[in-house]
């Protein structure tokens, strides 16, 4: 053992010696640039090695090796020298962004589910050469590219992988950043898709509550539900699709489809028999699920807030959690008309873009909980903001997700720091792989028993990509796997908006 630890210190010493030279070499080197010159001045190992720690007991050399790690960066000093990204089959296309530093430390964020990387690349060129610690400052100057839902990704993925380079930095979690937190645990809830049978429904239902123990569950009340059945919905046909079907996607280059026209303007309703039917699905879940576990519900279609009420109405004795974008969220006053006229709770927000754009349905009280995604409504900081805001008006925060962990985690940090939130969601309960996309580098689980424990001590977002299972379930329409994009490196046009 001493011969063998001998040789070990010997082999320690000449790496030692040989580390120190080249340091000392780069040091003096007039290639050097300052900031890269201080940092290997400040991280300097200072003669630490195994030579050095002949009779020391183990807690003692453990404690002598650890002494003077550098355990956070010289955060005055960081700057931003890239942005990449691996675009996920997560949601039909969601990219996963990281932001590099000269001091080695990076960032994760996420461009919102199925939008497009190319809202964050374009502001490659906007923060090249900043420190991510300014987070606010950095927000405000990207802030003007962001619009409504998915035109938001790109200024959220970067505030996400921004907030995760400054806890790294000082060595604290996300949340701690955000003022501290509220709760150890965030509560979650489990989309429960529409089933072909009472029995497929039942199933589903068990393995979220039984199996994995979520106590909130979400459910489309769909009139897509009625196809098929004569006599269900007025004007149905003229926006059919070739399947027969009143799909609220379809075609994205057809402006005038019945997903793309806004609800007040379809003139589709529902008859008697149609909202008995919706009546019976609703039902039918009641009763699987019983009364001790919320139920909220979304997807109705598009149709306008006098429908939305009659439908609302049927249901209200079933006690939801929630109607959930009933009308598009730009209409507060028609809001507020549904909100005063049923009884369930009322809410909207996923695709709500920053503060400002909150304001008037909080003002005007036209909801009874708002529903940011995190992804659209302005990253951890502006959420946060959201959420303080409303529960000054009375008024609860619930969480729209969709997206990878890298999401998620960025929702989590936010949810433990805001005293109004209710539960945030969860999209990928029946994807084996979701979580593996990731590992908590604090340990412990991601999602236990419906619920995710809050990272306490973890820096940053408290994970690391897995990348060996990113790069197995990447989109197949860009396998690049965070390649090079110096093609967005430079900065094109001035962008102030006042004269």
């Amino acid at each position: 053992m001493k011969s063998t630890l001998k040789h070990l210190i010997a082999k320690s010493k000449k790496e030692e010696a040989e580390y120190s030279a080249s340091r000392k070499a780069e040091i003096k080197n007039p290639n050097t640039g300052d900031a890269r010159r201080n940092f290997l001045k400040k991280t300097a190992l200072g003669g630490i090695g195994l030579s050095s720690l002949m009779g020391y007991s183990f807690e003692d050399t453990i404690a002598e090796t650890t002494s003077k790690v550098n355990r956070s960066s010289a955060p005055s000093e960081l700057k931003i020298t890239d942005m990449r990204y691996a675009l996920t089959k997560v949601m039909g296309g969601t990219a996963i962004i990281r932001i590099d530093t000269n001091q080695g430390i990076y960032g994760l964020g996420e461009v919102r589910d199925a939008a497009d990387v190319r809202y964050a690349l374009m502001l490659k060129s906007r923060i090249l050469g900043e420190n991510p610690c300014n987070v606010e400052k950095l927000f405000k100057s990207v802030k003007q590219f962001g619009g409504p839902a998915r035109q938001a990704g790109g200024v959220c993925a970067v505030e996400m992988a921004l907030w995760d380079i400054c806890g790294k930095a000082y060595n604290v979690p996300a949340w701690q950043l955000l003022g501290g937190r509220y709760r150890d645990k965030v509560r979650l809830y489990a989309d429960t898709p529409e089933a072909g049978s009472p029995e497929e429904q039942q199933r589903l239902i068990n393995f979220r509550v039984k199996e994995q123990g979520y106590t909130w569950l979400k459910m489309d009340v769909s009139i897509g539900e009625l196809k098929g059945i004569p006599g269900t919905v007025v004007n149905g046909k003229f926006w059919e699709d070739q399947n027969g079907s009143l799909n609220q996607w379809g075609d994205r280059r057809n402006y005038t489809s019945y997903g793309n026209t806004a609800h007040p303007f379809t003139q589709v309703q529902i008859t008697e028999k149609g909202l008995e039917h919706l009546q019976q699905v609703v039902e039918n879940v009641r009763n699987m699920v019983g009364y001790e576990i919320p139920i909220s519900t979304d997807h109705y279609g598009h149709f306008d807030l006098n429908n939305g009420i009659r439908l609302a109405r049927a249901l209200d004795k079933y006690r939801l959690a929630w109607f959930e974008d009933m009308v598009p969220w730009q209409y507060t006053e028609q809001w507020r008309t549904i909100s005063d006229a049923i009884e369930t709770p009322t809410t909207t927000g996923e695709d709500i873009h920053f503060l400002e754009n909150f304001k008037p349905l909080i003002h005007n009280r036209s909801v009874d909980i708002v529903h940011p995604d995190l992804a659209s409504s302005g990253g951890l900081l502006e959420t946060k903001r959201i959420a303080d805001y409303a529960e000054e008006f009375g008024i609860a925060m619930a969480m729209h997700q969709a997206g990878t962990p890298v999401s998620f985690m960025a929702n989590v940090h936010c949810a433990a720091a805001s005293q109004n939130f209710l539960a945030l969601e969860h999209h990928s309960v029946d994807i084996p792989w979701w979580e593996d996309l990731v590992t908590m580098t604090g340990g412990g689980k991601m999602i236990d028993k419906g619920f995710a424990p809050v990272p306490l001590t973890a820096p940053g977002l408290g994970i690391e990509l897995n990348m060996d299972v990113v790069k197995a379930h990447l989109d197949p329409r860009d396998k690049t796997f965070f390649a090079p994009t110096k093609e967005w490196d430079e900065l094109r046009s001035h962008d102030r908006t006042y004269s």
